[in-house]
């Protein structure tokens, strides 16, 4: 794909976003998912419009796009984000599978405006029991018996 289709689709989601922020449906956030040259998914951040604080653009392009189609990959598609990805949109960026991902603003850039996901970033690195957030883990011996089945069954479907 040329550097001209690519910032065109940029162009796009930066679009997107300006629309999101005019229409103070949510963040400044817009998503364009393209697979072969053409965009079939799109998204916006509609976090306080939905109520839903994982309806960041990201998400909601990923939904739009695996829907479209009918599959839980991206395989072959490019994913184009006004701006750099948060670790929760990141994260399933990774699971879907695209071919790659372009970025317009920075995590930096968004901190600046006071969406700093950098707490979480440090967080993850540390330890479950130096956390802010109180985790405990339960039942683990009765939880083992799913992944055993799990593991054992014939009609999963690997992803």
């Amino acid at each position: 794909m040329s550097i001209d289709q690519q910032k065109k689709f940029m162009r796009e989601a930066i679009r997107l976003s300006m629309e999101n922020v005019q229409s103070g449906n949510g963040g400044p956030f817009g998503t364009v998912i393209v697979k072969n040259g053409k965009i079939i998914a799109t998204g916006v951040n509609e976090v306080t419009k939905s109520n839903d604080p994982t309806a960041h653009a990201e998400m909601i392009a990923i939904r739009n796009a695996c829907e479209k189609l009918n599959s839980f990959q991206l395989d072959g598609c490019d994913i184009y984000c006004s701006c750099e990805p948060c670790p929760m949109c990141l994260g399933a960026i990774y699971w879907a599978r695209p071919k790659s991902i372009y970025f317009a603003n920075s995590k930096k850039d968004a901190a600046e405006i006071n969406f700093d996901d950098n707490f979480i970033y440090q967080e993850i690195k540390l330890p479950i029991h130096e956390r802010k957030l109180t985790i405990t883990q339960l039942l683990r011996d009765e939880a083992q018996s799913v992944f055993l089945q799990w593991q054992e069954s014939e009609n999963k479907i690997e992803y």
